[in-house]
């Protein structure tokens, strides 16, 4: 039987499958299949990470409370709806401007918790330069203070917000850890992946460059494992680019690639919590615009938030073709959400062509729901809109979003991956031992 008479015998018996060749014709095709298809492994056996419950979180920077709208934006019945879909999550406010504000105790609520931005950038902000070690037993005596106060006893104290690990930053956090790292609940510390004035597209979607990531965070986790080693370390401060964002790309749907990324590889490396750098105000990295309207990031977090718990599991996978474009990460399921043992792939194609993951035997069987995120509207990659599964996103009121459904796909052993396209994939019915 040769394969050109084959597809004649298909139509007239119809015993043999389509997909079903001899020679080496047939067996051309099912390697191309394999080429364009990302082979995924799934550990569901173990937890390798559990990380704090407010995981993503976001912050308020300090220059926003110098503007008049500050006061009537708190009141606002929209943010407020806003804010309420990214619980629980913590809320920090920082920046630079709160370096130079005066704390007034019997005007704070005892359970709020305290932060300052990069102690390195006292110099070029103050001309003070700040000792690490002298840092670490400030707050040392700081802790001291607040548990005599009947108000902070109880409060909780994270630093030293220091930036990323580079030049004398690496000295400041060492020495910070020697004299204070008992004194904090949480070390803390900020990443930019890069400058926002002469960043690009390209940029945002580099594999390599959200690969600094990874390089960063393990030089931090060692350092503070060697002096503190169950002590928790917090990304403090993130977002895309630093200096206020990139104009024109921070608050578009490029920027999310940047910003699931940073969550499935933050999560991954052993980080507790990434504090999202700003919900409102400041730059051009914000999750809600000038108008209060929602931006591509805004949904992207929410949606995290929904289908995405706090335990994390091994994914492998291998490409021949989408090796460095497609990224994947795999979590158990948010509880509140879906049954125990559930599992959520959080995945990426930062490419320009559609792609396809594989999943094992066991997983294919299931019925997976796609949370599948794309651009809308003409703007492409630097749109401000999101279309889920082809709806486009946007408030219904001021009190209400809209219905963040998933679509509920047929058993099959390939998740299909739109080219720049970002998605969770909800496995209901892996019956994941880690997550029963």
């Amino acid at each position: 039987m040769d394969y050109v008479r084959l597809p004649l015998l298909v139509l007239v018996l119809g015993l043999v499958p389509l997909w079903y060749h001899t020679g080496a014709a047939g067996l051309h095709v099912r390697e191309e299949q394999k080429r364009n298809c990302s082979a995924v492994k799934l550990d569901l056996s173990a937890v390798i990470h559990r990380v704090d419950p407010r995981f993503l979180s976001v912050t308020i920077d300090a220059s926003l409370a110098a503007e008049e709208k500050f006061m009537s934006l708190l009141g606002s019945a929209k943010i407020r709806t806003l804010a309420k879909a990214l619980t629980p999550s913590f809320l920090r406010f920082g920046g630079t401007r709160q370096d130079f504000m005066v704390f007034t105790p019997h005007r704070f609520h005892r359970d709020a918790a305290g932060f300052t931005a990069e102690p390195n950038s006292y110099e070029k902000k103050a001309g003070i330069r700040v000792d690490g070690h002298q840092l670490g037993k400030d707050f040392t005596r700081l802790r001291e203070m607040m548990s005599q106060s009947k108000l902070y006893r109880g409060a909780g104290l994270f630093g030293p917000d220091v930036g990323q690990p580079r030049d004398r930053r690496t000295d400041l956090l060492d020495g910070f850890l020697q004299s204070g790292a008992k004194a904090v609940d949480a070390c803390t510390w900020h990443h930019y992946y890069v400058n926002g004035r002469d960043t690009s597209l390209e940029d945002f979607l580099d594999p390599e460059i959200l690969d600094t990531l990874a390089l960063k965070t393990k030089e931090v986790l060692q350092k503070v494992k060697l002096v503190s080693p169950e002590k928790p370390v917090w990304l403090g401060e993130t977002s895309s680019a630093y200096g206020g964002g990139a104009v024109g790309l921070s608050d578009t749907f490029a920027a999310g690639f940047m910003w699931l990324d940073k969550l499935g590889l933050a999560a991954t490396l052993g980080l507790d919590v990434v504090m999202r750098q700003v919900f409102i105000g400041s730059g051009s990295y914000h999750l809600v615009d000038d108008n209060l309207d929602p931006l591509p990031d805004y949904w992207l977090s929410v949606l995290y938030k929904r289908l995405v718990g706090p335990e994390v599991l091994k994914v492998q996978f291998s490409s021949f073709t989408h090796s460095k474009t497609v990224r994947l990460y795999l979590h158990c399921s948010n509880r509140h959400r879906y049954r125990r043992g559930a599992v959520t792939l959080i995945s990426l194609n930062l490419g320009e062509t559609a792609a396809s993951v594989c999943l094992p035997p066991l997983a294919a069987s299931r019925t997976p729901h796609a949370f599948v995120l794309q651009s809308a509207g003409e703007g492409g990659l630097y749109s401000r809109s999101v279309q889920l599964n082809g709806v486009v996103l946007k408030m219904e009121d001021d009190q209400t979003l809209p219905d963040l459904t998933g679509l509920l796909l047929r058993p099959s052993e390939r998740l299909q991956l739109p080219a720049f396209s970002l998605a969770f994939f909800v496995l209901t019915d892996a019956q994941a031992a880690a997550c029963l």
